[in-house]
């Protein structure tokens, strides 16, 4: 595959940066935040310089230990995975041809101050040109970039200082009238101005030290355009009558008329256009190299990709861009739109700083150049910020954002999951972090003891199945005690009597079979007998009563009416005060290999204990299986997890994969897993063999709601241990 050839230095860094920031931000959204602000505009460009810096930082860190075209897209599917890579990736290269059309329709307005031409075909001409200039070659762009920022900020350093004298204190009367609802929607609007600051990351590939020059450029760049916003925003308020710039399309070039005359009408015309030529030249730049990234990674199609054998650049990527950006101008309201592309670049800023922590806490091989100070608080603020932020650009920018998305997501599922199968270094972490937990759930329960626990015979069973019930609670009781009750179900209309507590031959017969099981193991039994009208309310209560450890039953197949609406043992599954076992018996024979069939995750600590439990009671050995077919990641993950298991056990212990086509290495004796407690998915996957094992007794374990730790401890177990 070819490279992108290192050829941009500091100065063209600084002035990627710089052009990519200065542009629309200053030239017209001025006006548009003084409608919101007031004269506290000037707070708001500097709070949203000071937002930015999180991000900037981020970047900065992340460009340094991955040097690669592609900017935020890499860092975010590097740290996040495709999914939300491809969202940012996409978005991203969006909101960048947004701005990109809206710094050259807006630049058009000042040209208009000179001469009268058509605003649409000007515009279209300038997107031409550049779009040639970056098929030329990043080196020519870059030495492009140079000049254009020279003679832009020669112009407004000129007007900034020339201005400084007709300033009047009078303009800031009233300077916090808008409040700190209008300073925050001011600083919404205007963040958009800042964005370009980390546009150079996109490039990284093709920067000379990067370690050096990247995060140089970036903080570098930030710090001097904020002050320069600040100085131009405040000779803007303190010049002018605010209530006369509110709405206009060129409110520097009104200042620079009211205070420097003709000349300086002209001067800030020049620098105006160069601006936002260079706005849109950056966009173009940096936007291309999303494409480009992306179809390297196989999250977009290959042509993508391509590099020009006579030019050294991404043709195909940049034509895409191109034809982009010449189709909005074209069509679309900009300035809507560009506020769209805002709000999502708020929302990526914020993804960037997640992403930061997801490295540096799931990736062994991120080494960057540079590390941001005050991690993780920096990152953190920024998130927060940026959240903040996004609620103050109302619901239009909002949905738009979330169509952005929505769009990303459809393709990712389908063009980029048949292809992909990587995952981000935050899954990885947090997989890690669960692990972990898991391990901590799991020695905290082997430490528990189970003093009593109840054996419910909710339906006529052959001698064979009650047996099985009570060997194996009798296995996991260890030194407690059980309680074996029977429970008989009348109809409604039928009265309960005190004849009905009465025994019959059958009740007889029943509590000799548990005298005589009781006699041939050292263990307390206890038999009891209940009628009433509802089995699983009387089962529930009955448990809550005497205050019993767990709950084991015989599973009952459901039919398809009994999954659609529930059935007594899903009941009492979730209204049971403890934990719930379900036994599906075929036999309990002397099991001499017990399977503990489960993941990781803090709801399986009961399972392992069960499984522990039955392995000691049976001198038999434990084989923990799991499906094949994770990724790389995972299967790493897993394999850590179950060699500190195999230690933390005191059973002999061993490992093994089944395949997603069923396929597994041997049929055990016993299956214990852990139920799912959700009602659905409960329902609807009620089926208990979970092996397709001939002869062997499954035991679905369903821990009581406080043993499964909190809602996001589940939710993080399913997303991450899969």
């Amino acid at each position: 595959m070819k490279e992108l050839e290192r050829d941009l230095g500091l100065p063209s860094v600084l002035a990627i940066s710089i052009g990519a920031m200065i542009g629309s931000g200053i030239f017209i959204l001025p006006a548009l935040a003084m409608e919101l602000a007031g004269p506290a505009v000037i707070i708001a460009y500097a709070l949203a310089g000071i937002l930015v810096i999180p991000a900037a930082l981020s970047k900065s860190e992340m460009a340094t230990a991955m040097p690669e075209a592609g900017g935020t897209y890499i860092y975010i599917e590097r740290g996040m995975g495709p999914l939300l890579g491809t969202i940012a990736g996409a978005g991203t290269w969006f909101s960048l041809s947004f701005k990109g059309a809206l710094a050259l329709v807006g630049g058009v307005p000042y040209l208009l101050l000179l001469v009268e031409l058509p605003l649409q075909p000007v515009a279209l001409t300038l997107a031409a040109v550049l779009i040639a200039i970056n098929l030329l070659g990043a080196k020519q762009t870059g030495r492009v970039q140079v000049a254009i920022v020279c003679v832009m900020l020669a112009a407004l350093g000129w007007f900034a200082a020339g201005s400084t004298l007709s300033v009047q204190s009078g303009n800031y009367t009233g300077f916090f009238d808008a409040g700190i609802g209008g300073i925050l929607a001011a600083t919404g609007l205007v963040f958009v101005s800042y964005a370009g600051v980390t546009k150079v990351a996109s490039v990284a590939e093709e920067v000379e030290d990067p370690g050096r020059n990247i995060p140089v450029g970036i903080l570098g760049s930030l710090a001097f355009t904020t002050l320069l916003y600040v100085a131009i925003v405040s000779v803007l308020v303190g010049t002018t009558d605010t209530g006369a710039l509110v709405g206009s399309l060129t409110p520097v070039a009104d200042a620079a008329k009211v205070t420097l005359g003709q000349t300086g009408v002209l001067a800030v015309i020049l620098a105006a256009i160069l601006a936002l030529i260079s706005t849109a030249n950056a966009g173009i730049l940096s936007s291309s190299r999303y494409p480009f990234a992306m179809s390297r990674d196989q999250l977009a199609p290959p042509a993508l990709s391509q590099v020009s054998d006579r030019f050294g650049t991404p043709t195909v990527s940049i034509t895409l861009t191109g034809a982009v950006l010449l189709l909005l101008i074209r069509f679309v309201p900009i300035l809507d739109i560009a506020k769209l592309a805002s709000a999502f670049q708020i929302m990526v800023f914020a993804l960037v700083n997640i992403a930061l922590i997801a490295f540096r806490h799931g990736s062994d091989e991120y080494h960057p150049a540079f590390r941001t100070p005050l991690y993780p608080w920096m990152q953190i603020f920024g998130v927060i910020t940026g959240v903040a932020l996004l609620t103050q650009m109302g619901p239009i920018a909002i949905g738009g954002a979330a169509m952005i998305i929505i769009g990303s997501i459809v393709w990712y599922l389908g063009y980029v999951r048949p292809r992909v199968d990587r995952e981000g270094a935050a899954k990885d972490a947090l997989r890690r972090h669960a692990t972990q937990s898991t391990l901590t759930a799991i020695e905290s329960t082997r430490e528990e003891s189970a003093d009593e626990i109840l054996v419910a015979l909710t339906r006529q069973i052959s001698p064979e199945q009650e047996r099985t019930l009570l060997t194996l609670a009798t296995d996991f009781v260890d030194e407690g005690r059980l309680v074996v009750a029977r429970f008989e179900e009348v109809p409604d209309q039928v009265p309960l009597t005190e004849e009905m507590a009465v025994q019959s031959p059958v009740d007889r017969e029943f509590e000799s079979r548990i005298q005589t099981y009781a006699e041939t193991v050292d263990i307390e039994i206890e038999a009891d007998e209940i009628v009433s009208h509802d089995t699983k309310h009387a089962l529930v209560n009955f448990a809550a009563n005497r205050g019993v450890d767990a709950i084991v039953a015989e599973h009952e197949p459901l039919r398809l009416r009994s999954r659609l609406l529930g059935d007594p043992i899903d009941w009492v599954v979730r209204h049971a005060h403890c934990d719930v076992l379900l036994i599906d018996s075929v036999g309990y024979n002397d099991p001499n290999e017990i399977v503990l069939a489960t993941q990781s995750g803090q709801d399986t600590a009961l399972a392992t204990h069960i499984a522990e439990s039955i392995t000691l009671a049976q001198d038999g050995s434990l084989l923990l299986w799991r499906p094949a077919g994770g990724s790389e990641h995972y299967e790493q993950a897993m394999e850590a997890y179950e060699s500190e298991l195999s230690t933390l056990l005191s059973v002999p212990v061993q490992t093994a994969q089944a395949h997603p086509d069923g396929g597994h290495l041997r049929y055990p004796d016993l299956v214990v897993r852990v139920g799912r407690t959700d009602r659905l998915r409960g329902t609807l996957d009620s089926s208990p063999p979970l092996l397709p094992s001939p002869g062997c007794t499954t035991v679905t374990v369903y821990p009581h709601h406080s043993r499964r730790g909190g809602i996001l401890q589940r939710i993080l177990d399913r997303l991450t241990l899969q």
